[in-house]
């Protein structure tokens, strides 16, 4: 199943994001496939992500 996204010009954005939040959580991404990253590097990379955008959301309501 191929993901989608919902507005597709946001695609390089996203994946400048996800780099960013890996670099930030000491995960090495490689442009293109990463299928040999552990469930808890991948995780650790989502969390982040997540964690940026709440505090996006929080400080855009101040």
């Amino acid at each position: 199943m191929a993901s989608k996204h919902v507005v597709p010009e946001a695609k390089d954005a996203m994946n400048r994001f996800k780099m960013e939040a890996a670099n930030e959580v000491g995960v090495n991404l490689k442009q293109g496939y990463n299928g040999d990253l552990t469930s808890k590097q991948a995780g650790s990379i989502g969390g982040q992500m997540v964690k940026k955008m709440i505090e996006s959301y929080e400080n855009s309501i101040k």
